[in-house]
């Protein structure tokens, strides 16, 4: 590694301290980093590094990163470059760790992958990968709500303000012809915009009727007594849709290519085992978020839960870019200029190589 890069590099990790430093309070959370290393014999570092940053959501709608930490697969393509993780809460504390160089590669949702790139001018980060569709529910009281029109009049939560979920329940609601404020919230159908860690003890304490939300809080919201009233999914030709993608920096992507590279087989490899193994991966997701939030998902939780997520290495391009319109309907984004969001051009290099379809890029792909 050039001495310019790895000096550059070292003042990024130095700078990045205190953002860390207050993941630990509440701002996401550093996952642990004990993780053993188990590297082959004679295993060199890829890129030079010492260690490749990847950032995740505590939750099955990053399956991917939950089992291929869990099961190793990151640590074996990396050979002596350590995986180091880090978990967040939401999507905008992660865009601001990849912005700031305390992550290189994360796990995300639709919504902040396109928040974020807008902001920065669509200099900051690139999708390079999908991970997971689906896994989104509308779940409500059925003592309240008994059909899809008498969410008209109710409190419903989202986890919070233009995030993915929100957008989309925004739009939905759009769809029947009510009339709702994006930004406070009020109007035929109150949007309460709720943590999903807190939306079990608001659905419990009567504070809203039902939420539209991802899945583990789903079917934790299922397991109180709530009702699946919408599957999103049904929403979306062939019930496909994004509800996680793999980012990198730009600027990370640029310098080491291998490395990038060494994380999307890995993240290949972990949708194939998953695929092939789902009992087995479920429990190995389910033992990584106990490492993460200290505590398992019961069976009443993750078996519904895990059955409504699909991992996929397609982005599903075309639907985040229906997603970001979206947004632009309900007043949370200007019309975006999305051209350059991905560079699929690394996983499409795996996929061929293992004989797999290349995926598309819906016409929003970097220029070469």
């Amino acid at each position: 590694m050039p001495a310019t890069t790895a000096l550059r590099r070292s003042l990024v990790a130095t700078a990045v301290l205190p953002l860390l430093a207050l993941a630990a309070c509440g701002y996401g959370s550093q996952a642990k980093n004990d993780d053993a290393v188990q590297v082959a014999a004679g295993a060199k570092k890829v890129d030079g590094l010492d260690s490749v940053r990847i950032g995740y959501f505590g939750n099955l709608t990053h399956a991917t990163a939950l089992v291929g930490r869990q099961q190793g697969f990151f640590q074996k393509e990396l050979g002596a470059t350590k995986a180091e993780y880090a978990t967040f809460n939401a999507g905008p504390s992660e865009i601001e760790a990849l912005n700031s160089g305390s992550i290189d590669i994360g796990w995300i949702g639709p919504s902040p992958a396109i928040n974020g790139y807008i902001k920065s001018g669509g200099e900051n980060l690139r999708i390079i990968s999908g991970s997971a569709s689906g896994g989104v529910k509308l779940v409500v009281d059925p003592d309240k709500i008994k059909s899809l029109a008498d969410v008209k009049g109710k409190r419903i939560g989202t986890p919070q303000l233009g995030n993915t979920q929100d957008v989309a329940f925004l739009n939905w609601i759009s769809e029947q012809g009510w009339k709702v404020d994006a930004q406070s919230g009020r109007g035929d159908v109150s949007v309460v915009r709720t943590d999903n860690k807190v939306v079990p003890d608001a659905y419990r304490s009567g504070s809203v009727d039902g939420a539209w939300v991802p899945e583990p809080t789903a079917s934790k919201l299922v397991a109180e007594g709530g009702k699946v009233l919408l599957d999103e999914a049904d929403l979306w030709p062939d019930k496909k849709f994004v509800i996680t993608n793999v980012i990198v920096s730009q600027s990370f992507l640029k310098e080491y290519p291998r490395a990038v590279e060494a994380v999307l087989r890995a993240s290949v490899g972990t949708n194939k085992w998953i695929d092939a193994h789902p009992g087995p991966a479920k429990a190995a997701a389910n033992r990584q978020l106990q490492e993460d939030t200290g505590k398992p998902l019961p069976p009443e939780v993750l078996d519904p839960a895990w059955k409504s997520i699909r991992v996929t290495d397609d982005p599903l391009a075309a639907t985040l870019d229906v997603q970001a319109r979206h947004a632009v309907k309900a007043g949370l984004l200007e019309r975006p200029d999305l051209k350059g969001i991905y560079d699929l051009r690394p996983l499409n290099k795996i996929l061929a190589a293992d004989g797999e379809a290349t995926v598309s890029d819906a016409g929003l792909g970097a220029a070469s």
